[in-house]
């Protein structure tokens, strides 16, 4: 649960800085959608949620 917190805080500042900027492209199209998946909890939650907790996982083992 505290990560779905901190996802949805996280995306909506991204979202914030991507329509204050107007940037347009892949990475902000990105963002948005996952900030309207995490903020919404769709059907797909889970295996979204897995992908991205997946991701957070294995960021920490690159470096």
């Amino acid at each position: 649960m505290a990560f779905n917190v901190s996802a949805v805080l996280l995306f909506g500042i991204a979202t914030i800085f991507v329509l204050k900027f107007r940037t347009a492209g892949f990475g902000s199209a990105l963002i948005l959608f996952l900030f309207g998946f995490f903020a919404a909890g769709t059907g797909a939650y889970g295996p979204i949620r897995n992908l991205c907790q997946s991701l957070a996982n294995a960021l920490p083992s690159l470096s």
